[in-house]
């Protein structure tokens, strides 16, 4: 079973930057899809952006394409996400997962805590 722990949000001006970190330890992630997605309040979880086992490809939802990077460091267990150009509507706390497509894994269920992001304006 894999445990994910988010890390890296915080209180940001709009325009700010910040980078998330999403470290698993446990069964292994390194085949897997990752993917980030987020729940801002009274909205249900949404896709944000998700990469290959590999890093080669990488998927981004319209809301944050251009603004945001994700990568991922197999050698460390640690999926990156680069946030630039930050947006009020991106306020939410922000959660890693193993995906398909543009969904977490049907399986997974251990989501972590998640990490707070607030944007203000």
């Amino acid at each position: 079973q894999v445990h994910l722990v988010e890390s890296g949000g915080g209180l940001v001006q709009a325009g700010g930057s910040l980078r998330l970190s999403c470290a698993a330890s446990g069964r292994t992630f390194t085949m897997v899809v990752m993917g980030w997605f987020r729940q801002a309040p009274g909205k249900e979880r949404e896709f944000v952006a998700a990469v290959s086992w590999k890093g080669g490809n990488t998927d981004y939802s319209d809301s944050v394409k251009g603004r945001f990077t994700i990568s991922r460091d197999n050698a460390k267990n640690t999926v990156y996400l680069q946030m630039n150009s930050l947006k009020p509507e991106d306020t939410a706390v922000y959660y890693c997962a193993p995906s398909i497509g543009r969904s977490p894994l049907p399986s997974f269920a251990s989501w972590g805590q998640g990490t707070q992001v607030t944007v203000s304006s």
